[in-house]
């Protein structure tokens, strides 16, 4: 148990951990400490529960220098803030973290410290701490900082403080109560050092509201707290005009901004809404409070004084141990590069969400070429006797709930379906059962036919992020099924638990992952994961997502299928081929490489990469099939999978271009290859499909390597120099550098080619090194120039580009940092091409 916890928790409750062999007590324990987190991570910083209808927080701030500051308040991350940063520098799922916010244009740099207490019967307590200081200690800091919470759903709340038309002095409570979160208390206590602005222009007419706390109750419509930002604003503006018409007279002069853009001090009938609004002037620091009223632990500032250094402590020293850096890396860096990782990975857990609300889905839309007469691709299958006509047209779903990572607080805040498998690798090593938490919500959304949407937008507050165009998702789009990255890796750490021979079987290899695993170094990452303690328990998990997932993989392969004797095609399998549906003229949104150069449209195209996705979605199905019993679904995966393969090679291998492509048809109707060397040309090395002995290796180890193609000093490229589109037009997949897809690549690189004879064993670790020196370095050092980890990295000066922060995939090279040469490896650490030194 960890420090902090020693000092929260009254010693009866360190004997009430449940026993991890127990299902009811496993499910107790998981709710109750991942009940409360950071889960509204659009927000610079916003609180609230896994529950559909409960109570949210949220930070807002703005400079009170001149009038104009509050135009620009921050609340929801975004790009056009302009913050020089923002970073969870610790974060813990289950404990809490520190986060640091630098806004230069309003000259503060803001710290929020969450803190969770555990204890009673629903979902305990928490606490924050809000403080700031002067980023120029020279120039002013005048800052007005506003904390608000609002209740969705049955409950109320009450100020217990007694109203005061100047504000409050002291501390200031409220209570409430939800059916889920039954009775609770929320305090909001001022620092000892706080100073407001207490001179300037007309201060003597204001005295009596000079360094209150303000306040604000509103009563909100059902289902618009999350909007609460307006209301707030609107009271403050609202106020500011009505005390100005006595300041319109230029000689007089307007006051200060700090005296007149403040709340109205009003509590409406039935709020459900309160907001407090502080005004300072340099340093400052107040704490928030919410007590649950079962838990009988009570917190003051003291609580965070001594929980918060044995946080960052604790969280430090775990981190080491998880992902312990090689001094052989770079030791001139060692401190920075693990500061670095160490605030990735906290974003990446920071970024966590909760999300609920309805979904937007057109059941009957699809493209012209997407209707070729062979499947109906409605939520019912062909052949099904149904006469009843599907619903056209976008419609409102039932309301669903995810908890799931996200790739970019400010700009992509929602869940995505092929970046999670990424997300979960990486958090599976730092909290397993976090991680299983996570795969299961996305589990329970694959619907009867097999289906989940590709993007997650539920609810109001996700779809505001979101463009009108793409908000739409209909059931025949797919996405790279990553999923099952975060099963086998699962499968993989459950191996390395045992040590000796068991029923584990340890030498399976398991796809993207690895099995051989220094069992020492794993026990320090994975302590206290009760899925990985409790044999009974992990088949029961790994056996309730089996089935869905079958369904989900029958989806793939019933509404992807492609053609092949339409165009007498010839292939070993006469059933295996693919083509991603719901592509336009310019885009194939669905392959996740939106605008990568293709052919034209066209109702019997081949993809290369999505035949080599449902291979690698075959290969684990069969290993997760392996692992659970299901021997003869085993069996069939095999056939499938040796008929992938070689479909692969005699649909999409063209001798003449010495490269894999795309597979189309002509006006004649005739089949011919759409060749563009990039990513889309190596997929079958990147997914370890091709035997390190095949021919075809060499080939395109040399596209990677050639500097006229794809490799660049900071990692390889998504679309060759030499191609006449390379960096043309959108330019989103057509050169720049993706860092989960060098990750994919690293591991094949790893793992297989580098690992296994073959003619081409010690070039592929040649690559390997160069490449792995080649991305870390340089996403490392945009880090350090930017304060940023960005969407991908522009294929020709390495700088980082779109979408910041991106530690969504971005954050894999806080594991790829550790990859060492294979003259120093010994061991494998279980995640994939993740390499540390045994000492």
């Amino acid at each position: 148990m960890r420090l902090f916890w020693l000092l929260l928790l009254p010693l009866g409750a360190l004997g009430n951990d449940v026993h991890p062999d127990s299902p009811s007590s496993l499910q107790l324990n998981t709710t109750q400490s991942l009940l409360w987190g950071a889960y509204r991570p659009n927000l610079y910083f916003g609180l609230r529960p896994r529950l559909p209808q409960s109570l949210m927080t949220g930070l807002m701030w703005f400079g009170t220098q001149n009038y104009q500051s509050i135009s620009q308040t921050r609340h929801a991350c975004d790009q056009a803030d302009d913050l020089d940063s923002y970073t969870w520098t610790e974060y813990d799922a289950r404990e809490g973290g520190v986060q640091v916010l630098k806004d230069s244009k309003n000259n503060v740099e803001i710290t929020t410290e969450f803190l969770k207490v555990v204890g009673g019967d629903h979902g305990g307590s928490w606490a924050a701490r809000i403080k700031g200081k002067p980023i120029n200690p020279s120039s002013p800091s005048q800052n007005a900082v506003i904390f608000y919470f609002g209740l969705e759903g049955l409950g109320g709340l009450d100020m217990d403080s007694d109203e005061d038309e100047n504000g409050l002095e002291g501390p200031v409570k409220f209570s409430g109560s939800s059916p889920d979160l039954d009775e609770f208390t929320i305090r909001i206590q001022d620092g000892p050092h706080n100073s407001a602005v207490e001179t300037g222009a007309h201060a003597s007419a204001f005295a009596e509201r000079i360094g209150k706390t303000h306040y604000l109750g509103l009563r909100l419509q059902p289902g618009t707290v999350w909007q609460a930002k307006d209301p707030i604003l609107q009271n403050i503006i609202k106020q500011a005009q009505e005390t100005l018409q006595d300041y319109k007279d230029p000689a007089i002069g307007a006051p200060d901004p700090s005296f007149v853009l403040q709340l109205t001090n009003d509590v409406y009938t039935g709020s459900n809404l309160y907001a407090v609004q502080k005004l300072f002037d340099g340093e400052f620091s107040f704490d928030v409070f919410f007590e649950s009223g079962s838990s009988k632990q009570k917190l003051s500032s003291a609580t965070i004084d001594a929980a918060i250094p044995a946080l960052i402590e604790s969280y430090h020293s775990r981190f080491q141990s998880t992902f312990p850096i090689p001094p052989s890396y770079n030791p001139s860096k060692t401190n920075a590069l693990e500061s670095f990782s160490k605030d990735i990975t906290a974003n990446l857990l920071g970024g966590i969400g909760y999300f609920y609300g309805t979904s937007i889905v057109d059941k009957g839309f699809a493209h012209e070429w997407d209707q070729d007469g062979e499947f109906d691709f409605t939520s019912r299958k062909r052949g099904d006797d149904d006469d009843e006509e599907e619903e056209n047209g976008a419609r409102l779903t039932e309301p669903m709930a995810l908890l799931t990572a996200t790739p970019s607080r400010s700009f992509f805040p929602r869940g995505f379906y092929w970046d999670e498998g990424f997300h979960l690798m990486h958090i599976g090593q730092w909290d397993n059962d976090l991680s299983l938490e996570i795969l299961k919500d996305w589990i329970n959304l694959i619907d009867e036919d097999g289906w989940v949407a590709r993007e997650q937008i539920l609810g109001e507050e996700a779809r505001s992020k979101v463009p009108p165009e793409f908000q739409t998702q209909v059931p025949n789009f797919a996405n790279p099924p990553t999923l099952t990255m975060a099963v086998t890796d699962f499968i993989s750490r459950l191996k390395a638990r045992t040590s000796g021979p068991s029923d584990w079987d340890l030498g399976m290899d398991m796809g993207i992952g690895v099995s051989q695993v220094p069992l020492s170094d794993f026990s320090r990452s994975t302590s206290g994961s009760r899925y990985l303690e409790s044999r009974d328990l992990a088949l029961s998990y790994l056996k309730s997502i089996y089935g869905p997932l079958k369904r989900h993989y029958d989806w793939f392969r019933r509404t992807q299928r492609g053609q092949i004797k339409q165009y007498s095609r010839q292939s070993r399998s006469r059933t295996e081929a693919y083509r991603w549906r719901g592509r336009s003229q310019m885009h194939v949104l669905t392959s996740g490489m939106d605008d990568y150069p293709r052919g034209p449209p066209h109702a019997g195209e081949l993809h290369l990469d999505l035949i080599s996705w449902m291979g690698f979605f075959t290969r684990t199905m069969r290993e997760i099939a392996e692992f659970v019993g299901e021997t003869e679904d085993e069996s069939n995966f095999r056939d499938i999978e040796k008929a992938i393969v070689d479909n692969i090679d005699d649909l999409h291998w063209n001798e003449e271009e010495q490269m894999y492509c795309d597979a189309d048809v002509s006006d004649d109707e005739e089949s011919y290859h759409v060749c563009h060397k990039g990513y889309l040309s190596i997929f079958p090395l990147m997914l370890s499909l091709l035997s390190p002995t095949s021919p075809h290796v060499g080939a395109i180890l040399d596209i990677i390597r050639d500097p006229e193609h794809l490799w660049s000093s900071y990692g390889i490229r998504s679309l060759s120099a030499s191609h006449p589109e390379f960096g043309q037009g959108e330019n989103y997949w057509k050169g720049p550098i993706w860092i989960q897809m060098n990750y994919l690549v690293l591991g094949a690189l790893y793992k297989t080619y580098g690992a296994q004879d073959g003619p081409y064993q010690q070039r592929a670790r040649e690559v390997y090194a160069d490449l792995r020196k080649n991305v870390i370095d340089n996403v490392f050092k945009e880090y350090e120039r930017t304060g940023y980890v960005w969407e991908q990295y522009d294929a020709l000066t390495g700088e980082g580009q779109r979408s910041r922060p991106f530690t969504g995939w971005t954050s894999l090279v806080s594991l790829s940092k550790w990859f060492v040469h294979y003259s120093n490896s010994k061991y494998l650490i279980h995640f994939p091409v993740v390499l540390a030194e045994k000492y």
